[in-house]
């Protein structure tokens, strides 16, 4: 639909609609002290506005508000129609406590009480 329309009116959609995602969406990646909405998050990728950054590469942090869900490894990013595209490497779930080396048993007691 958008080629049937003159170029400056579909360049203003384009933007109205990119505007619109990045404000609904709570998720930012963080790149040392600088961070940037995320316009869409996928298992292959991320998309951010290009008026914010041309270029991402390296190891980024993704929170949603203030909740660290990601870490990323990105190593390609490429700028299309006003979009920055970031395809991952690695990406990794952040959990609350430290992976386990080791079977825990579930029946093993948490504690030992002593006399006193």
């Amino acid at each position: 639909m958008l080629e049937f329309l003159p170029a400056d009116v579909a360049e203003t959609l384009r933007i109205a609609q990119t505007a619109k995602l990045t404000r609904r969406s709570r998720l930012r990646v963080r790149v040392g002290a600088r961070e940037f909405p995320i316009v869409k998050l996928s298992d292959e990728g991320l998309i951010i506005d290009a008026s914010h950054t041309t270029h991402l590469h390296g190891l980024v942090d993704v929170f949603d508000g203030s909740r660290h869900i990601l870490e990323c490894l990105i190593i390609a990013s490429s700028v299309e129609h006003g979009q920055l595209i970031c395809g991952f490497k690695r990406s990794t779930m952040v959990t609350e406590n430290p992976a386990l080396d080791y079977f825990r048993d579930p029946d093993k007691p948490i504690a030992l009480l002593t006399k006193a």
